[in-house]
């Protein structure tokens, strides 16, 4: 085998891969290159025809692709499941967010709140329904700040000054250096979402695709995936 893989991941199996990549190249000398990002920004890539072996998103998205026939329907691969959580920068106080009122009362006392996406991103889209729920999106609004992927909001979380929380899957706030996981969401704002890999239809890389989508989702890298944030039932 030769060549390169090409992938499309949610921002919240990111960690994952990156963890995975040389592991399966030195086994198949293959490369493995992959654009990260909101589920909804990688369907929209795959749809308009950019590169891509194997598909890495929500459940749900992988089923509704494969039903279209973009995705192999044989090759869906569940990696676990994965809650959304709040996210401070290390080293400082964990706010309590246990309770609706106490999260509220933790997001309405910080300066700014990073979150990916709102519109495109399973996070994002889920927080925001929560500031609503919690009566105060319009208040929090002008305190946001959003970027493409969690992934980049809790790296500038990271690196932010004033005093800051953070709302994305846990996997990607486990994932960034400088960040502590205060922890889930209140059980009555729970958002557990399952994310699964899947081989495209027509791939040239069909063989090394389903390869490395049987990497992701083994019982050999169970302990790893359980150790970023994954969980099982």
């Amino acid at each position: 085998m030769s060549g390169a893989l090409d992938i499309l991941c949610a921002g919240a199996v990111q960690g994952l891969v990156k963890a995975l990549q040389a592991r399966f190249t030195e086994a198949t000398g293959i490369a493995v290159q992959g654009r990260f990002g909101a589920v909804g920004a990688m369907k929209e890539a795959l749809l308009a025809g950019e590169p891509c072996d194997v598909m890495i998103v929500t459940d749900a998205m992988v089923l509704a692709l494969q039903q279209g026939g973009t995705l192999d329907a044989r090759s869906r691969t569940p990696l676990g499941r994965v809650r959304t959580g709040i996210a401070v920068r290390s080293g400082e106080p964990l706010p309590d967010v246990s309770t609706p009122a106490a999260l509220k009362d933790s997001l309405l006392s910080a300066a700014s709140v990073y979150v990916p996406d709102t519109e495109r991103s399973t996070a994002g889209i889920h927080f925001l329904s929560v500031l609503r729920e919690l009566g105060i999106a319009e208040t929090l609004t002008p305190h946001l700040r959003t970027f493409p992927n969690g992934a980049t909001a809790m790296r500038e979380l990271a690196s932010s000054e004033a005093v800051a929380i953070g709302c994305t899957q846990i996997t990607e706030i486990l994932y960034t250096p400088g960040i502590a996981l205060v922890g889930a969401l209140p059980s009555a704002f729970e958002l557990a979402t399952v994310y699964s890999a899947a081989s495209t239809t027509g791939s040239a890389q069909a063989e090394a695709a389903q390869r490395f989508v049987d990497l992701l989702g083994s019982p050999a890298t169970q302990v790893l995936r359980a150790e970023g944030g994954f969980e099982f039932d």
